[in-house]
């Protein structure tokens, strides 16, 4: 039941976050929303956060509670960690709140609690109080005053060490200035000969102030090795409750740094920017002796100018989009500002609005006599790393700052190398979705013309046998002239078609090979049942719009499926695990692949992987080794999860669901498939005395301990792939035969790496890296794949399932994906890449629900794709194939009747195969509650298996096709696709949509609505909100849950600490050599394929942050 909104009686602060490692943050958004709306000030620290810095902050921003939600393990170590932080730091005071919805099981969250958190909220809490109830809970037990205790005396205690202080007193003279007059002016006369230089920015709502902020607060500690930085950001506070929402540092990478303070303030006033404390915390810094000050206000208009009352250097950030140029003589701050930032800079329009700023500068500086480019306009890209013109912009800004104040001598910041711009999407390729649209539908209406020629010359045809007609001959020359001759071919060859499938074989050729296939299967009852039923029609006009926009499976638009017929002897079943380390996923891997011909290998990584970072003691990471995934970190560890497996034959493939580094991991197996084939050839040559010497030199005499498989092999485990940890065949063998072995291993290897960073910033949150650097190294990847002939690997798997699991519906999944794909397409094009080099190293991946579109995803997915392929972009046939796999969706399963999700499993199950999907995996149905059990898996694959072998209908390969409710859907839904290209394109592409978090703001508006109906039973879901059983149908609590064990968390770090002090010797350099690869633009796969050997997944991700920069959060 909700409860009435509780009003804070004081000023309350909270920060919130979603946990380290997790990028689920919906949940997190929607509490801070609410938050604010109850009259909260919010500091949003946004998803992937320490303990360490949550807590750093809620110092620094004198928080009254942190508010922190945890959904991917870990929890009990990270609130733990959180409360020990506080009072290690003298922070008791400040409040713990979380949430993981069923993430976190009861006697976990009264565990918790005990520990001294002040609530863990359930589901049951959510049901109880509902959502605006639990936040009125959190705000009351919060609400208290802070700095209500300070006085005089404190102002001796302040440091810039001393973060506590620092927050407490900027606190008293927010929120008791009028009560404590003497506190004020101690401040006052303590500060005023305390000459410290204040930067102030200011700019329009949305110019990036933050992201620019951020990037000069990195070049100044960089170039400014011995000096601190003080910065205080305001935003506005809304006038019916009150609250505010202090969002800049969810922008800000550089801050989390011991040389940095920084203090978020609300302006408590309306239509201002500034703070009417602002003077009082601003001499506050200067007592904590910073060698400079930062001030960036919120958002102005055209006549704030706030600003320049209080900073020594005044900024102005604006962007291209402000209209036309007399707009620019209406800026108050133009007047004012020492610098100005055309942020945004890579828009439409910008080198003419640079031209305009410039010559309004100088107009009303009265520059007259200075050329226009010495005028202190920059035109910069703050969300692009390393930015040349905010490099000239801050070093514009260290010249002025060092100009009134000498002895400071700031130093300026010199660019490793000015790299080439990074463009993703020339701006002359922006329409790129629109022009498929307008492609395809133009072929489209071809389609429609064309039957109507055919379908004229099938009636005169058949007035013909009753009526000779020189005027009817005629009609038809004139008809068939207008018919394409590929139609024409079709009709002629019709017949002989119908009767090769009615034949015993048909034969085909796949890549060369020859394919012979049984058309039929022969039932119980002894009917032959054809694996492709032929449509009945005779009409000419019919059978050319079939062929237009249906046609035969393996046939153009290949709408049916983009092969003749299914292979045989390998079901599209995939094998998914991931859990504890990866000798534990390895067993795992052996069990649900056991009596299977074909070892399909999914694998899921636990949080700290799929963020590239090292297991570590820490508890906040600790918690998440191994836990939701396997903990991979170093080339030793990939060799023992795969190991056993014959990774280079035909019947094995692998697929890693790893997106953020995704390069890395991708490395990390090819080398171990390298491995096990340099293995075979020790053991042929009878090497392993080599072997032995090697692993002496390296580990025994070093006095280290050799890695090992920690524990028995499975049976089915031969000990391939174990023989060179640590060490790799090219230390054993001669430098010829391992680039043999290495060409041949890596254009043999069978699998796909999701690595869609598209996606992720979209839908998911694991990304990384700054979104262009993320995008350059799958384009480095891809172009590896070229040149070493890697044709058997996908270098992506373009998803939607992630974005439908974000609360996606089905049209905005295939919508948002295929756009995501034809990104890349432009992408790799622009990167000089040929079409048809690239586009079969291009897979896709969705989620099927039971909504009617997911019973036509797969079949409208590849008619666009084929449609777009073939007449955009002149791909050739292979590339015109849209290869797809489906997991049926995660959402769907709920924890009340768990029984019943198998149900729900088997229709989307159906869906998929029914539509010819490449491969498919069939979630179990206790994932809603746990990590799954074998008994589960087994139902699950179970599932797969009666639909391919006992269902008779399954039997046949195109049951879609001719059904009148599948033409319709799949119209309707093509269609549907074409419109949301059409919005995007509006919004500047794919990217420029992203900018503005179109996606995003759909898909979580999506999942609401899909929530809601859920939750008001408009849309019912059997057991959940109908057809309850005699107890209510309550959630079910897992009679077993899958952990990572301390063992196993130790001997992980074990085995990183002994890789890396192994390869110490190597490491740096290697490290070193990498960077260099980034900065000079060469291919950074190429050099990775040998840093691997030597460097942990942490120690290569935080060297390319140092040359790509890191992913930086949206609100």
């Amino acid at each position: 039941m909700e409860t009435q909104k509780y009003t804070p009686k004081n000023k309350v602060r909270i920060v919130t976050a979603a946990s380290l490692f997790d990028g689920h943050d919906a949940a997190i958004n929607i509490m801070r929303r609410v938050i604010q709306g109850t009259g909260c000030e919010v500091i949003h620290l946004g998803h992937d956060k320490s303990a360490e810095e949550v807590v750093n902050t809620a110092i620094q921003e004198d928080a009254n509670a942190i508010a922190l939600t945890s959904y991917q393990g870990g929890h009990n170590e990270y609130f733990k960690y959180i409360y020990d932080l506080l009072r290690e730091k003298n922070s008791p005071q400040i409040k713990i709140f979380g949430g993981g919805g069923g993430v976190i099981l009861p006697e976990e969250i009264e565990d918790i609690m005990s520990y001294g958190i002040d609530r863990i909220y359930s589901p049951d809490d959510g049901r109880e109080l509902g959502l605006q109830g639990m936040i009125d809970d959190l705000v009351q037990k919060s609400d208290f005053a802070t700095g209500k205790d300070v006085n005089v005396k404190d102002l001796d205690s302040i440091s810039f060490e001393n973060s506590t202080s620092i927050a407490k007193i900027i606190s008293a003279v927010e929120n008791f200035s009028e009560e404590k007059p003497e506190l004020v002016k101690a401040i006052d006369e303590k500060s005023k000969d305390l000459h410290i230089p204040i930067i102030g920015i200011t700019g329009t709502g949305g110019a990036g102030k933050s992201s620019l902020t951020d990037e000069l607060v990195r070049r100044f500690l960089r170039s400014n090795t011995d000096k601190k930085i003080a910065i205080i950001s305001i935003d506005p506070s809304k006038k019916k409750t009150g609250g505010a929402l202090l969002g800049d540092r969810i922008r800000m990478n550089a801050i989390n740094d011991p040389r940095v303070y920084m203090r978020s303030m609300a302006t408590r006033e309306n239509n201002v920017s500034v703070s009417p404390f602002i003077h009082s915390a601003l001499n506050v810094l200067k007592l904590a002796h910073p060698d400079v000050i930062i001030l960036e206000t919120s958002g102005i208009g055209q006549s704030g100018s706030e600003v320049s009352d209080f900073a020594d250097v005044s900024m102005y950030v604006m962007t291209p989009e402000y209209g036309a140029s007399t707009q620019l003589e209406k800026i108050d701050m133009l007047d004012y500002a020492d610098l100005v930032a055309l942020n945004k800079s890579d828009k439409r329009g910008a080198l003419d609005a640079l031209q305009a700023v410039r010559k309004q500068f100088q107009r009303n500086h009265l520059l007259w006599e200075q050329p226009l480019d010495e005028m202190p306009v920059y035109a910069t890209k703050a969300s692009q790393f390393n930015d040349h013109g905010t490099t000239e912009l801050y070093n514009r800004l260290v010249s002025k700052v060092n100009d009134k104040f000498a002895d400071l001598n700031l130093k300026t910041f010199v660019e490793q190398e000015i790299t080439d711009e990074v463009t993703i999407i020339p701006p002359k390729r922006v329409r790129y979705l629109s022009e498929i649209v307008e492609n395809n539908r133009q072929y489209d209406a071809n389609v429609e013309k064309q039957a109507e020629l055919a379908r004229k010359m099938y009636h005169i045809e058949g007035v013909k046998n009753f009526l000779s007609n020189e005027t009817l001959d005629a009609e038809y020359q004139k008809a068939e002239k207008e018919l394409q001759q590929e139609n024409i071919d079709f009709l002629k060859t019709w017949d002989d078609t119908k009767e090769a499938f009615k034949a015993e074989f048909y034969s085909y050729f796949v890549r060369g090979k020859e394919i012979k296939v049984e058309t039929s299967t022969e039932s119980l009852s002894h009917l032959r049942i054809p694996k492709i039923a032929l449509p009945k029609y005779n009409d000419w006009g019919d059978l050319i719009k079939w062929k237009g926009q249906e046609n035969l499976p393996g046939s153009f638009p290949y709408t049916a499926g983009i092969y003749p017929f299914k292979r045989t002897g390998e079901d599209p079943t995939r094998m998914f695990a991931g859990e504890g380390d990866p000798e534990r996923t390895n067993r795992r891997f052996h069990y649900v692949s056991a009596e299977m011909p074909a070892k399909r290998l999914s694998t899921a990584f636990d949080s700290v992987t799929l963020y590239g970072q090292d297991p570590a003691l820490p508890p906040d990471i600790y918690g998440k080794i191994g836990n939701a995934g396997v903990s991979i970190a170093t080339l030793d560890d990939a060799k023992k999860l795969y190991s056993g497996f014959d990774l280079v034959n035909a019947m094995t493939s692998v697929s890693m669901t790893i997106n953020g580094p995704a390069p890395m991991l991708l490395a990390f197996f090819m080398n171990a498939a390298i491995d096990q084939n340099v293995e075979k050839y020790i053991i042929e040559h009878k090497l392993e005395a080599k072997v032995e010497e090697v692993l002496k030199a390296k580990f025994d005499d070093k006095g280290l301990e050799r890695p090992k498989y920690n524990g028995e092999l499975p049976p089915s485990n031969n000990g391939l792939g174990l023989k060179l940890l640590g060490i790799t065949g090219d230390e054993v063998i001669p430098a010829d035969v391992y680039a043999e072995i290495k060409a041949k291993t890596i254009a043999t290897v069978r699998g796909t790496v999701q690595a869609d960073i598209l996606k992720e910033d979209q839908a998911q949150n694991t990304c990384i890296f700054s979104t262009e650097f993320a995008l350059r190294l799958m384009g480095d990847v891809q172009e590896y794949f070229i040149k070493e002939k890697v044709r058997n690997f996908y270098s992506v798997s373009i998803s939607g399932y992630h974005i439908a699991e974000a609360g996606a519906n089905p049209v905005s999944q295939l919508a948002f994906t295929l756009a995501n794909g034809f990104t890349y397409v432009e992408y790799y094009l622009s990167r000089g890449m040929d079409i048809n080099d690239f586009a079969p190293n291009l897979s896709f991946f969705f989620s099927n629900g039971i909504d009617p579109e997911y019973s036509v995803i797969g079949r409208v997915a590849r008619r666009i794709w084929a449609k777009a392929m073939k007449l955009k972009y002149g791909a050739d046939e292979r590339s015109q194939m849209l290869k797809y796999h489906i997991q049926t969706s995660g959402r769907s399963l709920h924890a009340q009747e768990i029984d019943f999700n198998d149900i729900r499993t088997t229709l989307q199950a159906l869906y998929a195969i029914y539509d010819n999907c490449n491969s498919l995996h069939t979630n179990a149905y206790d994932e809603a509650i746990t990590t799954p059990t074998e008994q589960s898996v087994r139902r699950a694959m179970a599932i797969q298996l009666i639909i391919n072998k006992e269902l008779g209908l399954a039997k046949n390969e195109n049951p879609l096709q001719g059904s009148f409710i599948i033409e319709e859907l799949t119209d309707l839904v093509e269609e549907a696709v074409y419109a949301e290209f059409d919005r995007i394109t509006e919004r500047g592409g794919v990217l420029g949509a992203m900018e503005t978090m179109y996606q995003r703001s759909k898909i979580q508006e999506e999942s609401m609505h899909y929530e809601w109906l859920k939750h008001t039973g408009e849309y019912p879901i059997i057991g959940v909100n109908t057809f309850l059983g005699k107890d209510g149908s309550p959630t079910v609590r897992p009679g077993e849950v899958i952990r990572s064990t301390e063992e196993e968390k130790q001997f992980q770090i074990e085995m990183l600490h002994n890789f890396q002090k192994s390869n110490e010797d190597k490491s740096e350099a290697a490290l070193k050599t990498l960077q260099h690869a980034a900065i000079n633009q060469q291919n950074l796969f190429e050099v990775m394929m040998d840093a691997v050997k030597y460097c942990s997944l942490g120690q290569i991700t935080n060297a390319l942050f140092e040359v790509g920069g890191k992913y930086r959060r949206n609100m």
